[in-house]
């Protein structure tokens, strides 16, 4: 129920008439729908029924009332009860309803815990926690410092059972491999964050593998490729990564049958390092009109202009796109639907970006392990955002053999084609 209004629009506890608006507005819905889902339930069963003709599953009154924390910030909930007699035949237990929008052990919504990840990367302890959003939701209710703690332990069997997955059954297309620095709390000064992002043969995006090493080291790569294998990893048709990384003598040596495509950021980033300021913007053109060429042999042409006009005077950036050309170039053997995505580590980037804002250098308590669980949920929270990649019917043609000439399909395998 609703509380009186103050003069300055507040409510007797303090708290704002909007929010007060907004958490009954959320306790009635979820009420409305634990009761209509409830109600589904005991109608579906109605015909259960025992040897004298009574229902076998009724309406038992309701459960304790207790809080859940919500992006509405605390409700009150008191779930609908149902009274189940029926008994598993198999276990001789006796069946039980579990709402599955509400379960037993629920306490929080799944935005709520995702937010948990978030403070804990920017260095706030777990002692923290309750202060910095008991007054954001109206209740400290189930954010003790105890659960905050049982949480993190969750979190980090949760990466450690996906870092133990079986990926027999999954066919990584096309990889993305990069090395981010976030700075959270990792042993080594110089260590980072290892990321190998998937496309499946169905176009959907992936996370494979996150893990601590050395973004240069290639045994770092090499010991995260053969975990992979090990776990049943098919070799990716194509690799995209930076050019710096030990990542390509890692795949040479785990997946030797993988082609090699250098990230045009981080090539383009390279060069311009290695121009004056002046000549960049030129350069920075001419670098474009290379991988936005409509075809690869425009793009040799636009490579062989790039040299005549920065060939003198800057051999040293003239080299690392020549010494580069073919890995610098694969992607156009593939669908041109696909070009956009294959010739930058964007992927990846992109998902780090919001990591990296919202992380800075800690010197408090905390693990690697814990450190590495809590970038793993942040990413596995952004997964569920990705995009698959443009004609995502393609990428079953590209791990068949199909061949691409200017981006488009002009062979197709026997057995795609029957």
């Amino acid at each position: 129920m609703l509380s009186v209004v103050n003069g300055d629009g507040t409510t007797a506890d303090g708290s704002s008439l909007i929010d007060e608006i907004v958490r009954e507005g959320a306790r009635r819905m979820l009420a409305a729908a634990l009761e209509a889902e409830v109600n589904a339930y005991i109608a579906e069963l109605a015909d259960q029924r025992d040897e004298y003709g009574r229902r076998l599953v009724v309406r038992n009154g309701y459960h304790q009332p207790r809080k859940v924390t919500t992006a509405a910030g605390v409700v009150e909930v008191k779930a609908p009860r149902v009274n189940d007699k029926r008994v598993d035949e198999e276990t001789g237990e006796r069946k039980r309803f579990s709402s599955a929008i509400l379960p037993p052990w629920c306490r929080k919504s799944p935005k709520i815990s995702e937010v948990l990840p978030l403070l804990y990367l920017h260095g706030l302890s777990s002692g923290d926690f309750v202060p910095a959003l008991e007054q954001f939701l109206g209740s400290s209710a189930g954010l003790s410092p105890a659960t905050v703690t049982r949480l993190t332990q969750q979190w980090q069997a949760d990466h450690a059972a996906f870092m133990d997955r079986d990926l027999a059954e999954v066919d990584y297309v096309y990889v993305w491999a990069d090395g981010i620095h976030l700075n959270v709390r990792l042993e080594e000064v110089k260590a980072c964050v290892l990321v190998l992002v998937g496309v499946r043969a169905d176009g959907s995006k992936e996370l494979i593998a996150l893990k601590d090493g050395y973004r240069e080291s290639g045994e770092s790569w090499a010991d995260l490729l053969r975990d992979c294998a090990r776990r049943g990893m098919r070799a990716p048709v194509l690799a995209v990564g930076d050019g710096a990384l030990g990542f390509w003598k890692a795949l040479a040596e785990v997946f030797p049958a993988s082609r090699h495509q250098r990230c045009w950021v981080h090539k383009t980033a390279n060069v311009l390092n290695a121009l004056p300021k002046s000549a960049q913007p030129g350069a920075r053109k001419a670098l474009q009109d290379i991988y936005n060429a409509e075809d690869r042999d425009l793009a040799v042409k636009a490579i062989k202009t790039f040299v005549q006009l920065y060939g003198a005077k800057f051999p040293k950036a003239v080299k690392k796109i020549t010494d580069d050309e073919a890995e610098l170039l694969a992607f156009y053997d593939f669908p041109a639907e696909h070009w956009i995505h294959l010739r930058t580590t964007n992927p990846i980037e992109s998902t780090f970006a919001t990591v990296r804002l919202r992380t800075k250098v800690t010197r408090g308590a905390g693990s690697r392990t814990a450190a590495l669980a809590m970038v793993f949920k942040l990413v596995e929270s952004a997964q569920q955002r990705w995009r698959a990649v443009n004609a995502p019917h393609l990428v079953a043609l590209v791990r068949a053999g199909a061949r691409f000439e200017r981006g488009q399909l002009v062979e197709r395998p026997a057995t795609v084609a029957a």
